[in-house]
Order: C-alpha cells, then sequence, then structure tokens
C-alpha cells in the first residue's frame, strides 16, 4: 500500500537543496531521484531548489518544484538567502518534514535550529562524506552539526564508508542512521546488453568534473605509461565540465606529451548524448582520490557505467569499493600506485574475455539497489 501524507505522520515533505537540475553530479541525481521515488509511493513532496534558467526548466517532475533566488553555491551569502526563504515560510515548514539531502542547507539550518519557530515537525539528513571533514574542522561548526544532527529524527548515508565517518566524528548520530545507497537514474534502468565486436581502436572513459579529487590526469598518466604498441590502440574519452582552476588546461598539457595516444574532451554532455558515449566506450575509468577533506563517499557514475556493461577501473579509497566489486565488476587499484594503475589498464586492454565478464556481472550488480528502498528508509515512521 503506498504512503501518503495522511497516514504517514509526516505532513508534507520539503527536500531543500542547492544541488539539483539542471545542475549535474552526484548528489543533484541523488536529490532527483528520492524526490521522484517519495511522490512516487505517495508522499506529498515539494522541492525547494537553487535559481535556474526558465529555457532548461522541466514540467514532467511527479513533484511540486520551488526555485529558490538563490545560486546554490556555500558562501555565507547564499546560506543567509536561504536562511530567509525558511523564515519566510516557517509556518509551513513546521507542520512537515523538512529533509536536508546535502550539506549547503544544513549550514542554512544551523543558524535557525535554536529558535522554535522553525523547527519542523520531523528533520532528516543525508550525509554523503566531504561536508562531515568540513563541518568537524571547526570547533564552532562541529556542535553546530551536532546540535543539528540531535535534533533530526532520522540520518542517512549512501555507504558503509561514510556512516563510519560519520560516526567516528559526530557519534550523536549512532540511534538515528541508516543506509539509503544510490541507485541507477530512472532512465537507466533497463540497458541492452552489450554485443561482442571488433573494434580497432579501444575507448576508456571518464565521466566526472573536471577536478583533481576525481582523478583524470591520474589515469591519463597512466595509460601513457602502456608501451607505444598499445597506446596506438587506445583513445582516452574525458567527460566533464571544467571546475574551478587550470585542471583542464594541466589535462590537456599532459595529453600533448604523447600524441600516439588519442585524448578526446567531450565537456559536458547531456543524458541522452551521454548514454551513447557509454555505449561506445570499453573500459570506463574514475581513479577518484582523497584530496585533503574532500573524500569519495560512494560514487553514482560507477554504477551507471557498470550499466552499461563497462568493466571499471579505480582507486580503493572512501566508498568506492561498495560501488564497485574489485574482481567481479572492476579492478580497484590503491592511489599513489601509478604502476599497478598502468598494469591494471594494460590487463583489460589484452584481455577481452576479462572485459566482457566484468562488465556483464556490473550490469547486475548495478541494478541491485532501488530508489524506492531509500526513500522508505528516510521515511517511514
Amino acid at each position: 500500500m503506498r504512503a501518503s501524507a495522511t497516514n504517514s505522520g509526516l505532513g508534507p515533505v520539503f527536500l531543500i537543496t542547492h544541488e539539483f537540475y539542471p545542475r549535474r553530479g552526484g548528489i543533484a541525481t541523488f536529490a532527483e531521484e528520492i524526490a521522484r521515488a517519495s511522490a512516487n509511493l505517495g508522499y506529498d513532496i515539494e522541492v525547494w531548489a537553487q535559481s535556474a534558467p526558465s529555457a532548461v526548466e522541466r514540467t514532467d517532475w511527479p513533484f511540486r518544484l520551488r526555485r529558490l533566488p538563490l545560486k546554490g553555491s556555500h558562501d555565507l551569502t547564499c546560506q543567509l538567502q536561504l536562511a530567509r526563504e525558511l523564515i519566510r515560510h516557517r509556518r509551513s515548514l513546521r507542520r512537515g518534514t523538512v529533509y536536508l539531502p546535502e550539506p549547503g542547507p544544513m549550514m542554512s539550518m544551523m543558524l535557525l535550529q535554536f529558535f522554535r519557530a522553525f523547527r519542523p515537525r520531523r528533520l532528516v539528513l543525508t550525509f554523503h562524506g566531504s561536508e562531515i571533514l568540513t563541518f568537524s574542522r571547526s570547533p564552532l561548526r562541529r556542535w553546530l552539526a551536532g546540535q543539528l544532527i540531535r535534533r533530526a529524527s532520522r540520518v542517512s548515508t549512501l555507504s558503509n564508508y561514510t556512516q563510519e565517518l560519520l560516526l567516528s566524528h559526530f557519534p550523536e548520530a549512532g540511534d538515528k542512521i541508516f543506509l539509503t545507497p544510490g541507485a541507477l537514474r530512472s532512465d537507466f534502468a533497463v540497458v541492452p546488453p552489450r554485443r561482442a565486436e571488433e573494434k580497432d581502436r579501444i575507448v576508456v572513459l571518464t565521466v566526472g568534473r573536471l577536478h583533481p579529487r576525481k582523478g583524470q590526469l591520474l589515469t591519463l598518466q597512466a595509460l601513457q605509461m602502456l608501451p607505444a604498441e598499445v597506446r596506438r590502440r587506445l583513445e582516452y574519452w574525458v567527460v566533464g565540465a571544467q571546475s574551478k582552476g587550470s585542471y583542464e588546461a594541466s589535462l590537456r598539457a599532459a595529453a600533448a606529451v604523447h600524441r600516439d595516444l588519442v585524448v578526446r574532451f567531450f565537456g559536458n554532455l547531456p543524458d541522452e548524448e551521454l548514454s551513447s558515449i557509454y555505449d561506445r566506450a570499453d573500459i570506463f575509468a574514475m581513479t577518484s582520490v582523497n584530496l585533503e577533506r574532500s573524500v569519495e563517499g560512494f560514487g553514482l557514475v560507477y554504477l551507471e557505467a557498470a550499466a552499461h556493461g563497462l568493466p571499471v577501473v579505480a582507486h580503493a579509497v572512501g566508498g568506492v569499493a561498495e560501488a564497485v566489486l574489485d574482481g567481479v565488476t572492476g579492478l580497484l587499484v590503491p592511489p599513489e600506485r601509478p604502476a599497478q594503475l598502468a598494469a591494471a589498464f594494460e590487463k583489460l586492454i589484452h584481455d577481452p574475455a576479462l572485459r566482457r565478464q566484468l562488465g556483464s556481472a556490473g550490469r547486475d550488480w548495478a541494478l541491485r539497489n532501488c530508489w524506492r528502498e531509500s526513500a522508505e528508509v528516510l521515511f517511514t515512521p
């Protein structure tokens, strides 16, 4: 039987996020899919999200969407703008459940949590990884985050790794913490099996924002370590938008070192084009690293690649081992071991049967979780 706002005791659910369509990334996907699954379960859900151009807006959501007059960053100005919106709508929020699936709105709620007028009926939080380290480094923010967790009815993480990280810094979450693992996007639910075919070149693909933590440069350098006759059989495809800084320039400069390895930069692609890119690739690589206070808590993109039957090469960091099964759906390599990383690529390049074996197992593995179950965990009283 479907849950509903009238029988769940939740009242309306307000999902408040700075990471939402048309913004891309794991948190944006998580927020959208949890909202969709909750609405399909019958919950009365309204998403509050950052501003977006009207030209890219969609009208097919199964939930209400309120665009807020803020850009959706984590700076103090944005925190105060969101706090102002929360104050304006405090009467509505008090009647329902406020769900904060990422750190931006958590920081705004930290400012208001001590005023009874702004406390919702229920508060639900989801942590992804890096924000745990960010919140814990400052004594004041550590205390504020701890108080917010104490006030929450339920707290979730996407992986066991992130759960352990949260409990090590915020043990007050111990009696209310649950796993809400990520799953495939709704439009990735059914992916046909890959056809075996002979190709002149083997394509290694990375999908992710261009940032040092995502490890594109490490993948490129590992491929460049391969013998020249192997490099000539490869293409490295890089999909993703430039983050702040000069990382893309560094990538392009590194790509020019060995011109016998073809490197193609695709920029950001819409989902319909990205699906075709996955289907044309042979190996997926995202060799993330833990960088300062930024960690890879899970990685939904690994599931997307696996759903397309791609064997995965990744670093064994953070929660990646919960998204990629070493030796079953891909190959995990310790970080800072470039020779081992190159060897993992060479093994897959020379062994098409192993690529098919890992890719086939990956399709089944990627389908094991569903958003409906995670939404039920979050909101079932």
